[in-house]
């Protein structure tokens, strides 16, 4: 993974110390709420309903161990013993004290971490595939664009007052497990006719309360445009974006008003200015990929199958995980480990301090000193020999991080909602609890095959209800918690916004309505591979509906 250099450790030591005079002199009384507000942002500090709130950013989702041990002790020392993993693969800390966060910033600074552009308007933390580098259909390593950009973007000064917040995701493989289409700029890693790779740019995606998928701007950009046409778009943007109106001012909104050929237009006239100025060398992309290098992997591993199908028989429950929570992986004799944050009774997303140093143990262990966060709020050990397993999943299993439920229904994305966040308009920990409860017959959520449930306490949109297979949003109805649900969304390939199901739904109908969906589904399906998504699309909501409003 990507280590600091000289001037990298210098400017992240520099605003720490830049942050605790700032900190001190508003608690001092020498700036004011308005004046401290924008600078506390500028380092992903938030004021929450009952504490500040501190996101802090995780680079693509790659992490090392050590890192790993660090928030384990910061969340001891700094917070309530647990952290949150967010849809952008940061980590964010919910008690925090305002006086302490300058001493919080320099130990994260001391491994390496900081928050800066993790909040405010300018461009946040580049998001990525989690099994990059090691994925079967991977085409090229994303994590190297990521880091170029991440180096390119970082306190650049044009863009550090952008019209609205800016977030790119970068997906390497033939299917998309980056979401690229609902982000303000997607890349996605193509060939062109020569064979050669490059990038298909999509502009305008994103959720919130206007979700809208991205288009698609330019078909192949050749890597070595890769900074000057970001720049082109971001230029553009910073240039035609809306600031009298934050509801207005997200790049979706101008792409929609303007008209995607008429803002390419725009795009492609400033990068004629620009373009011969940011060139990306082969020199340049090969100095950040000798940072992500292959690891020192075992040639010509063998797998003891036998033990393996020893282990598996006298543990179904080995047998369950391996088969949920393990996936293919480019090099023989290895397994993608899926360490879910989803235990039954546990905020999705929600990991504790011993959890954290037993990952980040396993992580030294057996895969290579690095483990990865998902946009779906799960940890991944990238490289696990398939011999060490059963001893990977023991030791899950101690600290509930072995629940074998990867891609299926409860596998859910949520949002905190009403229980920390001071935008939402309803809870969301708690439906999921509930949920939990309704979905605890594994052998059912199997049958029910892959089914994306994200939920978002407001239209913020911070779970991505918008593309969930099914989508539940809380809203306001005179000071009453109120659920909307969508069917049929989805953020990979084939991305699509969900259609609303009906009328909002009262807080204790939400987990009935969703079982009537989920039984409504086993009814309609075609055959026992037919999936939801699949369904939906055949039948329409129409059949859903019905059931769920039947009076």
């Amino acid at each position: 993974m990507y280590q600091y250099d000289t001037l990298d450790q210098t400017i992240i030591n520099e605003r720490v110390a830049e942050f605790r005079d700032q900190t001190r002199r508003f608690l001092n009384g020498q700036l004011s709420e308005d004046q401290f507000r924008p600078l506390r942002l500028m380092n992903g500090l938030y004021i929450q309903r009952y504490a500040p709130m501190l996101r802090i950013d995780v680079p693509y989702g790659l992490m090392s161990s050590t890192q790993m041990r660090k928030l384990a002790q910061i969340s001891r020392d700094y917070d309530k013993n647990y952290a949150h993993v967010t849809t952008r693969q940061n980590f964010q800390l919910n008690w925090p004290k305002l006086e302490r966060v300058p001493d919080l910033l320099d130990e994260l600074s001391s491994v390496q971490m900081h928050a800066i552009q993790s909040s405010g308007n300018c461009i946040r933390n580049t998001t990525s595939d989690p099994f990059a580098g090691v994925a079967e259909d991977e085409i090229e390593d994303p994590r190297i664009f990521c880091e170029i950009i991440r180096q390119w973007s970082t306190l650049h000064p044009e863009f550090m007052y952008l019209p609205r917040k800016f977030k790119i995701a970068v997906s390497g493989s033939e299917r998309d497990r980056a979401a690229t289409k609902v982000h303000d700029i997607g890349l996605r890693v193509v060939k062109n006719s020569q064979g050669e790779t490059g990038f298909e740019v999509l502009v305008g995606g994103g959720l919130g309360r206007t979700p809208v998928i991205g288009q698609m701007i330019r078909p192949y950009l050749e890597k070595q445009h890769l900074l000057s046409y970001l720049e082109a778009i971001l230029r553009v943007y910073n240039l035609y974006g809306r600031r009298d109106n934050k509801y207005k001012a997200r790049i979706k909104i101008l792409v929609r008003e303007t008209g995607i050929d008429t803002f390419r237009q725009q795009v492609e006239e400033e990068w004629l200015h620009i373009k011969g100025d940011l060139l990306l060398t082969d020199a340049m992309v090969n100095r950040v990929a000798k940072r992500f290098s292959t690891p020192d992997y075992e040639s010509n591993l063998t797998v003891d199958e036998q033990a393996l199908e020893t282990h598996k028989t006298e543990h179904s429950a080995f047998k369950t995980w391996m088969e949920h929570n393990t996936l293919p992986h480019k090099q023989s004799g290895y397994r993608i480990v899926i360490v879910s944050l989803k235990a039954p009774g546990i905020a999705p997303g929600d990991i504790n301090d011993q959890q954290m140093e037993l990952v980040a143990d396993l992580a030294d262990q057996y895969s290579y000193g690095e483990l990865r966060t998902t946009h779906r709020q799960n940890l991944v050990l990238a490289d696990v020999k398939q011999n060490d397993l059963f001893a990977v999943w023991q030791q899950l299993d101690t600290q509930q991080l072995a629940t074998p439920n990867y891609s299926t229904t409860n596998d859910m994305i949520c949002c905190p909602g009403l229980d920390f966040c001071s935008l939402a308009n309803a809870s969301s920990i708690t439906i999921t609890k509930q949920l939990f409860e309704l979905l605890d017959d594994m052998d059912y959520v199997y049958d029910l095959g892959d089914i994306k449930l994200n939920m978002s306490g407001c239209m913020n949109g911070c779970g991505h209800h918008s593309v969930g297979h099914i989508g539940i949003l809380g809203v306001d109805k005179k000071g009453e918690e109120w659920y909307q649900i969508t069917l049929g969304g989805s953020s990979e390939n084939d991305a699509r916004l969900g259609d609303r199901l009906g009328p909002a739904i009262a807080k204790d109908e939400v987990v009935n309505s969703i079982s009537t969906i989920l039984d409504t589904y086993l009814q309609q399906r075609a055959s026992n591979e037919e999936s939801f998504l699949d369904t939906v699309k055949r039948t329409g909501i129409q059949p859903f509906k019905e059931n769920v409003y039947a009076v």
